[in-house]
């Protein structure tokens, strides 16, 4: 039997082969959009890709199933109440797909979403233990380790959370719960994703443990869990219903896209895409982009949650111009392209070095540390005013005196909050997000922006 997981760690996303190597056949489950490691893996091992499943119309990144149809003439396979544009086979509950000694087996799930669905998995010779116990199941976003999918992504389509958390509740005692305590457990994410409030950062437990340690498979009434699972939430980025509805339909793979996104550009020539509408993106780390940047751009580095911010922050339905170390920008599209981001008109061709001639476009974000930060706060010259952009959770843990909270989820449209005609000092956990406002705030004309290096890591250790 084959059964392996890939863990995509930038969308914490957890996606798995599996099949029969002797039979020489394996379906795909939940796969991420470039699907270049699940073909490699399947040719190693003198396998075909015949079956993609996905569990539910994920909202928080482009699935590759249309890319393993196109590339490999895998069938497609979703839960019967899903509704797609493009042919698929509906699977219910008991629905069985044989794959050599390999059987799959359906398990309709909903509660994460309506059209949820979790897979058994059973190794025996040509399935002949299928009625017995499973060797494992692929729970999607119904069951994580430590948590479950969070039941109001699908507000937007007319599904109020409090009814898809009673399915949900249903779906964990009726059909998860009730496996054997050894089965084990693969979710589909995994500690960072926002499918889901508090996630282990293990990708693999087993029923037994879940059943013990899982606040949601606790002993508690409908009314209990619902309480729970729908309070306490973070915010939802602006992209999860736009990605929800792509994963329906018929569209470009990532190859095609990329095609025609990466052609390079002149400084002249991005700033006219921007004067038509184009966003720009700079990729780079914070120092980097604080150092020196083209203003208006908006910072979003590749080495944090780059998907989770551009998803938040930028607009799907307008182009992007990458500024990008030079030989990053593949990465860059590529990275947009999981989640559905396919508009990046161009990249500025060698980076920041082509504005070595244009000073007058360059802007830079001042970065000051915790000592001078401590000094200005308790001496007699004009008091910056601290902006504090992580989430309401974080702040009420532990704070700098006097911050405002502006989360930066929440940053483009409250920006009529942040004080005006004081000196301003953004900061969060370690420095990653407070770039990222510095450069929404500049970018929307705020004067005076600097950002704390280290965040309130750095402002705790200097106190220590």
């Amino acid at each position: 039997m084959i059964l392996e997981q890939y863990y995509l760690g930038c969308l914490a996303h957890a996606s798995y082969l599996v099949g029969d190597e002797r039979a020489g056949v394996v379906a795909v489950v939940d796969p991420q959009r470039d699907v270049e490691q699940y073909v490699a893996d399947a040719e190693r091992r003198g396998c075909r890709i015949e079956h993609v499943f996905l569990t539910h119309m994920h909202a928080d990144f482009v699935a590759g199933h249309l890319e393993l149809r196109d590339r490999c003439g895998a069938t497609i396979h979703l839960g019967q109440r899903a509704q797609a544009e493009y042919p698929f086979v509906a699977m219910g509950d008991g629905d069985e797909l044989l794959l050599g000694s390999v059987r799959l087996r359906v398990l309709e799930t909903p509660g994460h979403s309506p059209e949820s669905i979790s897979i058994l998995v059973f190794d025996g010779q040509d399935g002949a233990d299928a009625s017995g116990a499973p060797y494992a199941v692929l729970t999607g976003d119904t069951l994580f380790i430590g948590d479950v999918g969070r039941p109001d992504l699908r507000a937007s389509f007319g599904w109020k959370p409090d009814q898809l958390a009673g399915m949900l509740y249903d779906s964990l005692r009726e059909k998860l719960a009730v496996l054997p305590d050894e089965t084990l457990v693969y979710p589909a994410h995994g500690a960072g994703s926002l499918c889901g409030k508090s996630l282990s950062t293990e990708t693999v437990s087993t029923i037994g443990e879940q059943r013990a340690y899982n606040y949601a498979l606790q002993p508690m009434s409908r009314e209990r869990f619902v309480q729970v699972v729908t309070s306490d939430l973070p915010d939802t980025p602006a992209y999860f219903t736009y990605d929800a509805v792509l994963n329906s339909r018929e569209r470009e793979t990532l190859a095609q896209a990329l095609e025609h996104e990466l052609r390079p550009l002149s400084v002249g020539g991005a700033l006219e895409l921007v004067k038509d509408g184009a966003q720009l993106l700079d990729v780079r780390d914070e120092a980097e982009f604080e150092g020196a940047h083209l203003r208006g751009a908006l910072n979003v580095g590749l080495g944090g949650s780059f998907a989770t911010w551009c998803g938040t922050l930028l607009d799907p339905e307008r182009p992007v111009v990458v500024i990008a170390e030079p030989g990053q920008e593949v990465e860059a599209a590529t990275r947009l392209g999981r989640i559905g981001f396919d508009g990046v008109a161009g990249y500025l061709d060698g980076g920041m070095q082509q504005l070595g001639s244009r000073p007058d476009l360059v802007e830079r974000t001042e970065r000051v540390n915790a000592g001078w930060l401590r000094e200005r706060l308790d001496g007699t010259v004009e008091r910056p005013v601290l902006v504090d952009v992580r989430t309401p959770r974080e702040w009420e843990e532990s704070r700098i005196d006097g911050a405002v909270n502006l989360p930066l989820s929440q940053l483009s449209g409250r920006l009529d909050e942040v004080p005006e005609g004081r000196p301003l000092v953004v900061y969060c956990a370690g420095g990653y997000r407070s770039a990222i406002a510095a450069s929404v705030m500049q970018r929307e004309g705020v004067d005076g922006v600097s950002t704390l290096v280290g965040g309130i890591a750095a402002w705790d250790a200097a106190a220590s």
